[in-house]
């Protein structure tokens, strides 16, 4: 995960081709046990965020109250049903992203907002730390026009924070939620069946921007 990447985002024509059938997968969450891919109970909520190596940012949002189960997968290319190996390539135009299966009355969409913005440095563009290339962007991926309103005024917010500090513009995507590709099964929860494995998030020491000290409410 730390061998240099394209920094552009491939054009349409020139991305991999993919395959037509989805890659294999967990079936069940290895935390919580529930279903991976649903059904899910009724009144539940869906948000997706990229902010670095998933491995890391799953386990930020599997710990929050009120999280039913968490995925990791690739989104936001061209490429349908890549694996992990072409995503690295930088040849699809997909991010590394978390599906984010949330109950409303437990936990809210503004709350999951302040564990992306201040578990990741968003000024980085198309890196996160050490891990360099279009796959570890920072986006937040939303479902309905209410997820994007709390989303740009949350950004406006943290970008105040950021500024005051001396730090430059957020470079965060927000964009109507793309088709999720679930990544294969060794990815899924990869910090709990590995607690010793690397990733410059989730817990493993990682200082950025935000997580600094230049927090605002979202």
């Amino acid at each position: 995960m730390f061998f240099r990447k394209p920094a552009q985002i491939p054009d349409a024509d020139k991305a991999l081709p993919g395959r037509d059938a989805p890659i294999p997968t967990a079936q069940e969450h290895h935390v919580s046990g529930h279903p991976l891919k649903g059904p899910y109970p009724d009144g539940l909520q869906t948000a997706m965020f990229g902010l670095g190596c998933f491995w890391g940012a799953e386990k930020m949002f599997w710990q929050l109250p009120g999280v039913h189960v968490t995925a990791v997968g690739y989104a936001a290319g061209m490429t349908p049903n890549p694996t992990y190996e072409e995503v690295c390539s930088g040849m699809t135009g997909h991010n590394e992203v978390v599906l984010v299966v949330f109950d409303p009355a437990k936990i809210s969409y503004a709350d999951l907002l302040k564990t992306f913005w201040e578990g990741h440095d968003p000024t980085q563009g198309m890196r996160q730390g050490n891990d360099v290339g279009t796959q570890y962007r920072s986006g937040i991926y939303v479902f309905d026009s209410k997820q994007r309103d709390t989303a740009e005024a949350s950004k406006a917010k943290y970008q105040y924070a950021l500024t005051d500090r001396g730090y430059g513009p957020i470079t965060t995507e927000i964009l109507d939620a793309p088709e999720f590709y679930f990544a294969e099964d060794y990815h899924q929860q990869y910090l709990s069946k590995n607690p010793a494995g690397y990733c410059g998030l989730g817990g493993t020491g990682v200082t950025c921007a935000i997580g600094t000290g230049a927090t605002a409410d979202a």
